[in-house]
């Protein structure tokens, strides 16, 4: 009998997390392998030891890139792989990758490195980063999940006083797509189809996240939307992808974001679509 695991982080006090992983877990069982959920710090690198009760791949659903690196290098095979979890869990690096295969996305300006006790304020970078992409613009950490750590930045004060604020930590700058404004599509992704898709909206924020109070419902996508979505999957190699598109001008999808552990259960909630069954069905089909 197969077997697996299914890897979470174990520090996180929200129950999603978990649930997350009892999705798949139950998947995997109900395609006769056994599955073993475990929190990130219950799997030990201890390099002088070798990994016992080795199961036969991983579902990785966390960012533990160290972790996820390490199951690799004793050949299980890991999904997402650790190269495209840290691509997409650094949004620099993730926009870097989508415009080089010529996503479409909004205008963004990957942030310099400034060490957290210096500032370039008077060099007139700043300057010209308002120049080219006005205000409003977006600000998103490298490092953020659930729409958390994006910030809508509407005033010059705003604006300096967030990137003072963010010596030290890789952030991207950001077109501010208005014709987007609390609104945008999830689309799941696995293995190059697409599964199940959603609207989000929001009539109190500026992000469409449901855990930032939006609301979802069933959608039919266009063809480019599809399309572009599947592209953005491509772009940065993820099998498993939540892809999220905003509206630019005339409704013409561009992609916000690909997130390589996209949360399941709000989309399986709205669609009845679990995707989980797809990511195991899928494996299963990689290493027949």
């Amino acid at each position: 009998m197969r077997s697996c695991w299914v890897i979470y982080n174990g520090s996180l006090l929200s129950d999603k997390f978990k649930d997350q992983a009892v999705l798949v877990g139950e998947a995997a069982e109900r395609a006769g392998i056994r599955a073993v959920l475990k929190k990130n710090y219950e799997v030990m690198i201890d390099l002088a030891s070798p990994i016992t009760a080795r199961p036969d791949f991983v579902v990785f659903l966390d960012k533990d890139i160290l972790l996820a690196s390490y199951l690799k290098q004793n050949g299980i095979p890991v999904f997402n792989d650790p190269e495209v979890i840290e691509t997409c869990d650094n949004k620099a690096k993730q926009y870097i990758k989508l415009a080089k295969a010529g996503i479409p996305m909004p205008a963004t300006i990957i942030a310099p490195k400034v060490y957290p006790n210096f500032t370039i304020r008077q060099s007139g970078y700043y300057e010209t980063v308002l120049e080219h992409l006005g205000l409003p613009l977006i600000i998103k950490e490298g490092h953020g999940s659930f729409g958390m750590k994006v910030y809508l930045i509407e005033t010059e004060e705003d604006f300096y006083a967030k990137v003072e604020e963010l010596r030290g930590i890789d952030y991207v700058f950001q077109q501010f797509i208005a014709s987007s404004r609390g609104r945008d599509v999830r689309v799941n992704i696995v293995g190059g189809e697409i599964v199940a898709a959603m609207y989000r909206s929001s009539e109190t924020d500026f992000r469409a996240n449901i855990t930032n109070g939006g609301v979802a419902s069933i959608i039919e996508l266009t063809e480019e939307q599809k399309t572009i979505a599947l592209q953005a999957a491509e772009a940065v190699g993820a099998e498993f992808a939540g892809v999220d598109l905003l509206f630019g001008e005339n409704e013409n999808p561009l992609v916000c974001e690909v997130n390589a552990a996209a949360h399941i259960r709000n989309i399986y909630n709205v669609t009845g679509i679990n995707v989980a069954d797809k990511m195991i069905e899928y494996i299963v089909g990689k290493l027949t």
